[in-house]
C-alpha cells in the first residue's frame, strides 16, 4: 500500500502544480505553445518527419534538466531515470566492486537487461567502447556541456542502427552551430567536507562565409575525489551493522529469525598482525605478537565471520566507495555548406580519463610457519603442539610448525589507476538531390587506450621465499631459507616478518611486490551511406508523401588486452590473467517506409503505418535479419496511440567469443549446504541429494559453511566461447499520447512495453554456476560439469565460467511521461516534468523448461517496481529556482527464492530495503545578459543508505552542496 501511496505522492503533485498553474495563467497562456509539426530527424529513424508522427516512445531529457540537477559528469544525471537506474556508476565503479581494469568506468544499463545489451549513440553515430572485448561505451567519455539533448529509446532500434541495441538507445546529441563563447565553472563538496568536485568548460565558436560554414571548439575538465568506506561513521564500527546466522537459532527454529544483526562484524581467526593456529584446528591460538587471541563470538553457519575479538573488522576492508576520476574532454565540430547539394561537416574528439581507487590488501589464509622461525615470538613458539603438522598433512616428514592467517595491511593496500585516452573522429558529407530527396555518407574511427597500473602487486614466489625465515649460521640474524641454498633463485631475498603487523622491514616490501601495467586497445571503424526522402515529386497517399530510407554500413571492430608479463605468467596475487584479442566485421543494408495513410480527415488526425529492416553479415556467426514495423493512429488532434513490433539481435561481442582462459578468484556460498538447500527452485533440494550423495556423502548433514577450510576464496577459470551464436529478441510497445488544445503546453504519454530476449548469451559467475547446477529440472544440465567438487568432502574446488546461448530474458513494464510549461502574465514560467515506470516483471530463464526467476523487486538487481522523477522550475525574470525528486519503490533485501524457502529467514521488518527519496534544489541569478551564477544542494535531506547496504538506495555521499557560474560573450 505505502508503494503506491509513493507513486500517487509523485503523480498527484504533477497533476496539483499543473491544474495550479494553469489557474494562474488563465487565458493568458502564450500560444506560441501551441505544437507545430516540424519535420525533423528523430532518434530511432532516418525518415524526416514530425514528432508527433513517429511510433517509438522516446524520452527526451534536456540541456536545462541535466544543468539543474548540478550533475557534472552525465552519468550520475542519467541513472536517476528509471529506464537507467540499474546502471553501473560512481560507488559501482570503486574498490572492491569493480573488476581488473575497470575502476571508474560509467556503463548505462537500460531496463536492467545489461550494459551490453545497451545501444549508445552520438548524434546517431556509433560510439567505440572503451572497454576490451565489449560493445560497452563509457559515458566518462561524453562532454557534458556540449549535450543539447538525451533520448532513451526502446525497442525497434537494431533495425535502424544495427545489433547492440535488444533494450534500445540512448543517444546523445550534441549542440552543433554554436556561435560565442560560454564558459562554466562549478565546484562542490558534501556536508562532511569530503568528495570534493571541480569542473570546468569552455565553448567558442563561429559563423563564417555568411553563415555557410561553422566551426567550435570546447574544453571540459572535471575531478572528482575518491570517498573511502571509512569516511562514513555508520560503515565502521560500532555503528555498522549486518545481518549474519542467528546464533541463538542453531539448529534451526522455524519461529526464530535466521538471520539477525550484529555489528563489530570480523572476518574470523585472520587477523592483521596475523591469526596463529598452534594445534592445526582451525581455531587461532595466539596474535602474531604473541598474545592470546581473542576468537569472539565465531558466527557459526555464516562462512566465516566472528563477533568482536581480535580478528580483522569488515569495515573498510573493501577499499573505496566512489573512485577518484579525473576528465579531460576536447571536442571540435565542423561544418561548411558548399551548396544545397553538398555540405561536408567533420568533428574531432581527444578525451583522457584517470580513475584511481583503493582496494582490499592482500590475505593469507593458512601459511606453514616453522618454529625455526627467528621471527616467531617464544609464546607461541613453546605452544606447537608435535606432531600436529604431521598429522593435519597427513605427512610424516613434516616439520613442527604452526598456521598463519593474516590480512596484509602492513604490505600496503592493492591500488589501481586506469588511464583510458579515447580519440574519435566523423567526416561526412550531406546534401539535397533535390526538395524530395537527401544524402548523407560518413566514416566514423574509434579508438580507445587504456593503461591499468597495478601498484604493489604482490609477487607470490617471491612472498613465499621472504616468509620462510631462519636464522643466518653464522651470524643468527634472520634470513630467508632460500640464502641457504647454492643455487637461491632469490639473491636478494629480504626476510618479512609476519608476526605483528608493521614489524616487516620496509624493504621486504620492496622485494615481494612490484607495480605492474596493463594495457588494452579497441579500435572501431564505421563506414556508412543513405538517402532518404518521400514521393512527394510524383506520389501522395491520402494522408501525404511515403518517407523513405535506404542505405547501407559496413563497420569493424577489434580489441586486444595486454597484461603486464607478471600478471601474464601467474607470477602475482591475482593469478594468471591471459591476453586476448580479436576482431569481428559486418556488412548491412538497411530500408525503412513510411506510409501516411490518412490525414486531416473525419476520425483520422492522422493515421500511419511504417516499417524496417537490416539484413547483416557478421564474419563471426554469418547472417543475421532485424525488423520493425509500427504504426500510429490520431483520431483527433488532441489525442493519438501508437505501436510498435519488432526483432532485435545480439551478436557476441570479442570478449564472449575470444577471451582465453584466465584465473577468477570467487567465494562460492555452497547451495547444496544445508542451509542453503530452502534458498532455491524446488528441485534443489532433491539435486543436492543426488549429486552431494552420489559421491558417498550424508546430503542431510553437509555444511560447508561450518568448515573453516571451505570458507576460502576458490580458484576457477573464466573465458570465451567460439560457438556462441547471436541472441534475438522480440519487442512491443503500445502507448497513448495527449496533448489536449485546452491546455497548452501540456503532454502525458502512457506506453506498454515488452522485451523477451531467446537464445540469449549468459555468462554465469561461480556461485551462479554453482545454484544454476542445482536449480535446474535435473541435474543433466551445462552448469554441473563447470563445477568441481572434491570427491572425498564434496566441497567446491574449481570452477569454468564461460557464456552460452541458454538463456532466455524478458522484462515488461509501463512508462509513463507528463511534461508542462506555461507562462503567466505576472508570476512568471512554471514547468512540471515527470517520468515514471512500473516494472511488471524482470525475470531470468537459465535453460529452456527451468523455472522463472523473477528479479523484479529485488535490490541487488536494482529493480524497483515503481520509480520516477518529479522536476519542478520556476522563471522569473533573471531568478530560476528548481527543485527535484528522484524516487523509487521499496525492494527486496532477499531475493525471492530465499523468502519462499525460508519465511523464518530475518525478521519482516528486514525484508524490505527502504524507498528512495532523494531531493536536490537549485537557484540560479543572471546578472545582466552574460553572466549568471548558481547554487544548489543535492540529497537534500541527507538521506543514507539502507541498513545493511553501503550504497543503496542512495549513495554514502551524504548532503552534497554545489556553486557555480556561467558567462557568455
Amino acid at each position: 500500500m505505502k508503494t503506491i501511496t509513493g507513486f500517487a505522492v509523485l503523480m498527484a503533485t504533477a497533476a496539483w502544480t499543473a491544474q495550479a498553474f494553469a489557474q494562474q495563467a488563465g487565458e493568458q497562456a502564450d500560444t506560441a505553445e501551441e505544437q507545430v509539426a516540424e519535420t525533423i530527424i528523430i532518434t530511432g529513424t532516418r525518415i524526416s518527419r514530425p514528432e508527433l508522427d513517429f511510433a517509438n516512445p522516446v524520452t527526451t531529457l534536456s540541456a536545462d534538466a541535466i544543468a539543474q540537477s548540478g550533475k557534472t559528469n552525465i552519468a550520475d544525471f542519467l541513472t536517476q531515470s528509471p529506464a537507467l537506474v540499474g546502471s553501473q556508476t560512481g560507488s559501482l565503479t570503486g574498490g572492491s566492486e569493480s573488476e581488473f581494469g575497470e575502476a571508474g568506468l560509467n556503463l548505462l544499463d537500460l531496463r536492467n537487461l545489461g550494459t551490453d545489451r545497451t545501444l549508445v549513440l552520438v548524434d546517431g553515430r556509433r560510439h567505440v567502447s572503451a572497454l576490451a572485448g565489449s560493445a560497452a561505451v563509457d559515458i566518462n567519455a561524453i562532454p557534458t556541456d556540449l549535450i543539447e539533448a538525451v533520448d532513451v529509446l526502446t525497442g525497434g532500434a537494431s533495425a535502424i542502427y544495427g545489433a547492440d541495441g535488444v533494450s534500445g538507445v540512448v543517444n546523445f546529441r550534441l549542440k552543433h552551430d554554436f556561435e560565442g563563447i560560454t564558459a562554466r565553472g562549478q565546484i562542490g563538496i558534501s556536508q562532511r567536507g569530503d568528495g570534493g568536485n571541480r569542473y570546468g568548460a569552455i565553448t567558442a565558436g563561429t559563423n563564417f562565409s555568411e553563415g555557410r560554414g561553422n566551426i567550435a571548439a570546447a574544453y571540459e575538465y572535471n575531478k572528482e575525489d575518491r570517498l573511502n568506506e571509512l569516511q562514513r561513521s555508520r560503515l565502521r564500527n560500532p555503528r555498522a551493522k549486518w545481518l549474519y546466522r542467528n546464533q541463538g537459532d542453531i539448529p534451526d527454529d522455524p519461529n526464530i529469525p535466521d538471520y539477525i544483526p550484529y555489528n563489530d562484524v570480523r572476518y574470523a581467526d585472520s587477523a592483521r598482525m596475523g591469526a596463529v593456529d598452534v594445534d592445526f584446528d582451525y581455531a587461532s591460538d595466539f596474535e602474531g605478537d604473541g598474545d592470546i587471541y581473542d576468537r569472539g563470538l565465531v558466527l557459526e553457519e555464516s562462512g566465516g565471520y566472528a563477533q568482536g575479538g581480535s580478528s580483522t573488522p569488515i569495515d573498510g576492508y573493501q577499499g573505496d566507495l566512489f573512485p577518484g576520476l579525473e576528465r579531460h574532454l576536447f571536442n571540435v565540430l565542423g561544418r561548411y555548406e558548399f551548396s544545397d547539394a553538398f555540405t561536408l561537416f567533420a568533428e574531432g574528439k581527444y578525451v583522457r580519463t584517470k580513475a584511481w581507487t583503493q582496494q582490499q590488501p592482500t590475505y593469507d589464509f593458512y601459511l606453514f610457519q616453522t618454529a625455526e622461525n627467528p621471527f616467531m615470538p617464544d609464546s607461541i613458539r613453546d605452544a606447537i603442539v608435535p606432531g600436529a603438522a604431521a598429522a593435519a598433512y597427513e605427512d610424516p616428514e613434516m616439520p613442527d610448525g604452526v598456521w598463519v592467517t593474516r590480512d596484509n595491511f602492513d604490505l600496503g593496500v592493492n591500488f589501481e589507476e586506469n588511464v583510458r585516452q579515447t580519440l574519435r573522429g566523423v567526416i561526412g558529407a550531406s546534401g539535397n538531390f533535390s526538395e524530395h530527396l537527401k544524402y548523407e555518407v560518413s566514416y566514423v574511427y574509434g579508438q580507445t587506450k587504456t593503461r591499468t597500473f597495478s601498484q604493489g602487486n604482490r609477487l607470490e614466489a617471491e612472498w613465499q621465499a621472504a616468509i620462510d625465515v631462519v636464522a643466518d649460521p653464522d651470524t643468527g640474524a634472520p634470513i630467508c631459507r632460500t640464502m641457504l641454498d647454492p643455487d637461491n633463485p632469490f639473491p636478494n631475498c629480504v626476510p618479512y616478518n609476519i608476526f605483528g603487523e608493521n614489524v616487516r622491514d620496509p624493504a621486504a616490501i620492496g622485494f615481494v611486490t612490484t607495480d605492474s601495467l596493463s594495457r588494452a586497445k579497441v579500435t572501431q571503424h564505421v563506414v556508412s551511406g543513405s538517402i532518404s526522402g518521400d514521393t512527394g515529386a510524383f506520389f501522395n497517399l491520402p494522408g501525404g508523401p511515403v518517407g523513405f530510407a535506404v542505405g547501407a554500413e559496413y563497420r569493424k571492430e577489434k580489441s586486444t588486452f595486454d597484461p603486464d608479463p607478471v600478471i601474464r605468467d601467474g607470477l602475482t596475487w591475482y593469478g594468471a590473467i591471459q591476453p586476448s584479442s580479436g576482431s569481428f566485421d559486418v556488412k548491412e543494408v538497411f530500408a525503412e517506409i513510411n506510409l501516411p495513410l490518412l490525414k486531416d480527415v473525419p476520425g483520422a488526425h492522422l493515421l500511419s503505418v511504417g516499417g524496417a529492416i537490416r539484413l547483416s553479415d557478421y564474419s563471426t556467426i554469418g547472417s543475421t535479419t532485424t525488423w520493425k514495423v509500427d504504426g500510429v493512429y490520431a483520431p483527433i488532434s488532441d489525442v493519438s496511440f501508437r505501436a510498435t513490433y519488432s526483432q532485435a539481435v545480439r551478436a557476441p561481442n570479442i570478449a564472449e567469443l575470444f577471451a582465453p582462459e584466465s584465473s577468477s578468484f570467487n567465494f562460492i556460498v555452497d547451495p547444496c549446504d544445508t542451509q542453503e538447500l530452502n534458498n532455491g527452485t524446488s528441485t534443489r533440494e532433491a539435486n543436492c541429494a543426488d549429486l552431494i550423495g552420489g559421491l558417498g556423502i550424508d546430503p542431510t548433514t553437509f555444511s560447508p559453511s561450518s568448515d573453516p577450510s571451505s570458507s576460502l576464496f576458490t580458484e576457477g577459470l573464466s573465458g570465451g566461447n567460439p560457438d556462441l551464436q547471436e541472441e534475438t529478441a522480440k519487442t512491443w510497445t503500445a502507448g497513448v499520447v495527449l496533448r489536449p488544445r485546452f491546455l497548452p503546453g501540456f503532454t502525458f504519454s502512457a506506453d506498454w512495453y515488452d522485451i523477451k530476449i531467446r537464445n540469449a548469451i549468459n555468462t554465469p559467475q561461480a556461485e551462479e554456476l554453482a545454484e544454476l547446477c542445482v536449480d535446474q529440472p535435473t541435474l543433466d544440465n551445462p552448469f554441473c560439469s563447470a563445477i568441481t567438487r572434491d570427491p572425498d568432502t564434496g566441497f567446491i574446488t574449481g570452477f569454468t565460467s564461460r557464456p552460452d546461448n541458454v538463456a532466455q530474458f524478458r522484462t515488461a513494464g509501463l512508462d509513463v511521461t507528463l511534461a508542462y510549461r506555461i507562462r503567466t502574465d505576472t508570476a512568471g514560467t512554471f514547468n512540471v516534468a515527470l517520468t515514471g515506470n512500473y516494472l511488471d516483471r524482470l525475470d531470468f530463464v537459465a535453460t529452456p523448461g527451468a523455472e522463472i526467476d523473477s528479479d523484479r523487486d529485488e535490490a541487488l538487481a536494482y529493480a524497483p517496481r515503481y520509480s520516477a522523477t518529479l522536476d519542478l522550475t520556476w522563471n522569473k525574470g533573471p531568478m530560476t529556482i528548481a527543485y527535484g525528486i528522484s524516487w523509487f519503490d521499496k525492494t527486496r533485501r532477499f531475493t525471492t527464492e530465499d523468502l519462499a524457502g525460508d519465511p523464518d529467514y530475518a525478521d519482516p521488518k528486514y525484508f524490505w530495503a527502504k524507498q528512495k527519496w532523494e531531493h536536490e534544489v537549485q537557484l540560479s541569478y543572471d546578472i545582466g545578459e552574460r553572466f549568471s551564477i548558481y547554487g544548489g544542494v543535492n540529497n537534500l535531506f541527507d538521506e543514507k543508505p539502507a541498513f545493511n547496504f553501503s550504497s543503496y538506495p542512495v549513495s554514502a555521499m551524504g548532503r552534497y552542496f554545489y556553486m557555480g557560474a556561467t558567462v557568455s560573450f
